[in-house]
């Protein structure tokens, strides 16, 4: 399936290697050149269908999870003081994304969208630290009475339009998906002290299916 986010330049892009090929078989005699100019075509036609390709994932059946809201790589895992939105101690978990992952995003965690914001920035390397302050990002935050977590979606060196279909106030559901990074990107995912991570640097991680970290579940623990 072809993410929604991305069909008409995908739509566009098929449509121009296609031309792109007939031209070569009807244009080009040298049939080396010709080769090269159809391989080349067919191997961006490929990259194309596995950038913007939108497979189902299968969503944890215990709702206390927290669920990776991207595919990519675990390249950081820190504790630190996140101000903005969750205004506490809090872990976390960063995600990057090759221009080979699934870029479409989902939902971490169920509840209300209490918080969201876009900013203008850079498109330096996503995986380095830095990126979180000084590339283009958004800012997300979900509460769920109570228990929030904080994430954000940040463009790349490649990445040059960040799909959001989010505004404050609206119901969030666990792994439904919410826009996508389009090129290759990253995603911090920040979640209160005491929430027990469950993936390690490294791990290669799905979203919507791999689970992050197990949530606190009452305001009680959040507060202790």
């Amino acid at each position: 399936m072809i993410t929604k986010y991305g069909l008409s330049i995908f739509i566009q892009s098929f449509i121009i290697l296609v031309v792109i090929i007939i031209c070569a078989i009807v244009f080009v005699d040298e049939l080396l050149i010709r080769a090269v100019i159809i391989c080349i075509s067919i191997l961006l036609m490929l990259f194309v269908v596995n950038f913007f390709r939108d497979p189902e994932r299968a969503l944890p059946n215990d709702d206390n999870t927290i669920v990776s809201p991207a595919d990519g790589k675990v390249v950081l895992i820190k504790e630190l003081f996140e101000s903005e939105y969750l205004q506490g101690n809090a872990i976390q978990v960063s995600i990057f994304m090759s221009p080979l992952d699934v870029h479409v995003n989902r939902f971490p965690i169920s509840g209300v969208v209490g918080y969201f914001k876009h900013i203008q920035g850079k498109h330096s390397v996503a995986f380095h630290d830095k990126s979180s302050e000084l590339n283009e990002r958004t800012h997300i935050g979900i509460d769920d009475h109570g228990y929030k977590v904080f994430f954000k979606q940040i463009a790349g060196t490649v990445a040059r339009r960040i799909i959001t279909e989010i505004s404050i106030g609206q119901k969030a559901i666990r792994g439904k998906r919410f826009g996508m990074i389009r090129f290759g990107s990253r995603m911090d995912v920040m979640m209160p002290r005491g929430t027990e991570i469950k993936v390690k640097l490294n791990d290669r991680v799905k979203a919507g299916e791999t689970i992050l970290a197990q949530r606190l579940t009452t305001a009680k623990e959040i507060l202790s």
